[in-house]
């Protein structure tokens, strides 16, 4: 038995791989919700877990990013290039948050396509230098909705209603 599924066989190792997988960069609550559910996990644990895993990455994001940023620019060019795509990338987005604000942000963190979600809608706060307390709300509801959808679209309506 390899040591991932020994992980999964307990109840404690489903809720940390839940909660790690949410937290992962591109993959966020997309993967977690569906790899959870399909190892074992209880629907509504998934999406909680889900949920919370892919929230704590948000305060840090936001209020860290650009020093961060900054740091990787000195240490090499090649990370300068990745900070510099990454930062387009949330230009790109920004337009409509914003334009919209706080309803923005949601969508922008609510629609579970690739390159939106909370690690993107965070980027993007940080970058319009939004304050935590008013970023947050709408990156926490538009988490929750993207689960939403997520679930509705990998098990049906039948299965949340």
């Amino acid at each position: 038995m390899s040591f991932w599924s020994t992980l999964w066989s307990t109840l404690f190792g489903k809720i940390a791989m839940t909660l790690l997988i949410s937290m992962v960069p591109v993959v966020e609550l997309r993967g977690a919700i569906p790899i959870a559910t399909a190892n074992g996990l209880n629907f509504w644990a998934a999406i909680v877990l889900s949920v919370i895993g892919n929230l704590i990455p948000v305060p840090f994001i936001i209020i860290f990013i650009q020093k961060i940023f900054t740091w990787l620019r000195s240490v090499n060019s090649w990370l300068d290039r990745l900070v510099t795509r990454l930062e387009k990338r949330a230009e790109n987005k920004s337009a409509t948050v914003q334009k919209y604000a706080f309803w923005g942000l949601f969508f922008l963190v609510a629609i579970p396509l690739p390159g939106t979600g909370a690690w993107t809608g965070s980027l993007v706060a940080a970058m319009l230098n939004m304050p935590l307390k008013k970023a947050f709300p709408a990156i926490a509801l538009g988490v929750v909705g993207a689960a939403v959808i997520v679930a509705l679209v990998t098990f049906g309506a039948f299965a949340i209603f």
